[in-house]
């Protein structure tokens, strides 16, 4: 009797059972790896996550302390330049009881004696000789009269009813001001007008 003839008790060949016994266990494997994830294939996808996360932590870590030099580079420079926008407020203010002093001068003097025209000359050219230095380094004065009364530059003393002027505009300056580069340094002190009652 031949091996294809031969017949187990299930009444099958033995090639049969052997290929129908293959066919399972591929089927239990294909199975078992359809279940089963490669543990190195996990751990690949986890690294692949945390260098991500890590990639995103240190670009915005740049960006961030590029951000921070940045403002820290404007605010030098800002500090800079009213450094040597302000430098010399201390000297300006040194310099203020000289300019009261000539103007003082120039309002007291008999201008009617021809005698101290030549003093009173000289008072005057030295007062605009000093205004006009000042002015270089940007110091302006604050006397305008009929002006608006401007709370940053003007310091108002007294209310002065006035028909000449409108209300709420500078009337008289008892004592000029002065700003640096748009800076007050001494507000003028002034009487501003109101209406008649």
């Amino acid at each position: 009797m031949s091996s294809k003839e031969q017949k187990t008790p299930e009444g099958q060949a033995p090639e049969e059972i052997i290929t129908e016994q293959h066919d399972d266990v591929e089927a239990v494997e294909s199975d078992a790896s359809a279940e089963q994830v490669d543990p190195r294939d996990e751990k690949i996808a986890n690294l692949e996550a945390q260098l991500a996360e890590s990639q995103t932590r240190e670009r915005d870590g740049v960006l961030r302390i590029k951000a921070e030099m940045e403002n820290l580079r404007r605010r030098t420079e800002l500090d800079i330049e009213k450094a040597h926008k302000f430098a010399l407020e201390k000297f300006v203010n040194e310099l203020l009881p000289v300019l009261d002093s000539l103007d003082r001068a120039l309002e007291v003097a008999n201008k009617d004696n021809t005698d101290m025209a030549a003093m009173i000359e000289g008072i005057e050219l030295t007062r605009k000789s000093m205004l006009d230095v000042v002015g270089k380094f940007g110091v302006q004065v604050v006397d305008a009269i009929d002006v608006p009364m401007d709370p940053n530059v003007h310091q108002a003393i007294a209310m002065v009813e006035s028909e000449d002027i409108a209300p709420g505009k500078v009337l008289m300056v008892m004592q000029k001001g002065y700003t640096l580069n748009g800076r007050t340094i001494r507000a003028a002190m002034v009487s501003v007008a109101k209406a008649k009652a």
